[in-house]
């Protein structure tokens, strides 16, 4: 029996057609295309199973159709992990001032921290033929590049470094952050620190990295720790420093790997009566907007974040351009805001 239509097309070209995801929809060829380019004139039932059989084939739509190819050329995919949180709020508006005066729009898409959630998002937005993506994470990257016919399609990484020149990124480097924390902490005459972190995404475990760096660096042995899977949020941060002083009561200061634990680990001394810096000392990290105006005002690491939004959104539109990019990896570094609690 002679293959069908579907199957020759998908077979020759090695790649899975508008054929393949009608039949994958059980609908016609007319009506996928017609919810890539005016999802609006399809009924939502079928948009959905349409959405879903490009998630399940992997399809990408063909660049060399000029409608998608317009679509391409203007829309810009960006992932964060969160859209309650300060840190990417301010990142996203990096992104939307520059893309705005390039002429771009973009969508946002919300991961949580959950790589099924990335998988889903990146597939889903392959699917509306994006001019490329602007992620949170190398594993975003990751799963990226390992999408059918997604090779082609720029990707800049914000927060982090890449490895090279050629993996095009934006932000700075987490692990000598954590080392200057850990630095500064040894140089103020602390010998008990502890490190308390939540979430445990990537960024956090290399700022981990480095803390634990600076202070074998120093003699001094990385041993107090607590590290919880959960989200961030300040009620953690008390928690984290009630089981810290539990487990090792000589501990005399604290890197919190984001300010919010910072915040409660400062609302738990008050409650205990623990004097900051005098008997605790504590550090956070992203410098959010409180973080100067506590009391005492907290110490932490100034991440450059509406910048590393602006300029990962500029290098991405020079990638798409074909300008010359001299350097794919921008380290735009930290401070070290040294205040009264440390």
């Amino acid at each position: 029996m002679p293959a069908t239509p579907a199957v020759r097309g998908s077979r020759a070209t090695g790649r899975v057609t508008i054929i393949d995801v009608a039949a994958e929809a059980g609908v016609s060829p007319m009506t996928v295309s017609r919810a890539l380019k005016t999802p609006a004139l399809v009924q939502e039932q079928s948009r959905q199973r349409i959405l879903e059989a490009i998630a399940r084939l992997g399809y990408v739509p063909n660049q060399a159709a000029s409608t998608l190819a317009s679509a391409r050329s203007q829309v810009i995919a960006v992932l964060v992990p969160s859209l309650t949180n300060a840190v990417f709020i301010e990142t996203l508006s990096g992104i939307r001032d520059y893309l705005a005066g390039a002429g771009y729009q973009f969508l946002i898409g919300e991961t949580g921290y959950v790589r099924d959630k990335e998988e889903q998002l990146i597939a889903t937005y392959l699917a509306h033929a994006p001019a490329g993506f602007l992620l949170s994470s190398s594993e975003q990257h990751d799963i990226l590049q390992a999408r059918p016919g997604s090779r082609d399609i720029p990707a800049v990484r914000m927060f982090d470094l890449g490895r090279s020149q050629h993996d095009l990124s934006v932000g700075f480097s987490q692990t000598r952050a954590g080392q200057a924390v850990a630095r500064h902490l040894v140089q103020r005459g602390y010998r008990r620190p502890a490190f308390l972190a939540a979430q445990l995404d990537p960024r956090m475990m290399k700022r981990r990295e480095g803390f634990r760096k600076g202070l074998i660096e120093a003699g001094i042995q990385p041993d107090i720790e607590v590290l919880l899977p959960e989200p961030t949020t300040v009620n953690m941060g008390a928690q984290l420093l009630r089981r810290v002083l539990e487990q090792h009561p000589d501990c005399d200061s604290v890197f919190c790997c984001n300010d919010d634990l910072a915040l409660g680990a400062l609302f738990e001394c008050q409650r205990q009566g623990i004097s900051v810096p005098g008997q605790m000392a504590i550090a956070g990290f992203n410098d959010l907007s409180w973080a100067a105006c506590a009391t005492p005002s907290i110490t932490t690491v100034v991440t450059p974040r509406y910048d590393i939004g602006y300029k990962s959104a500029e290098m991405l539109v020079r990638q798409l351009k074909g300008e010359d990019i001299a350097k794919g990896r921008l380290d735009l570094g930290f401070e070290l805001a040294v205040r009264e609690s440390t």
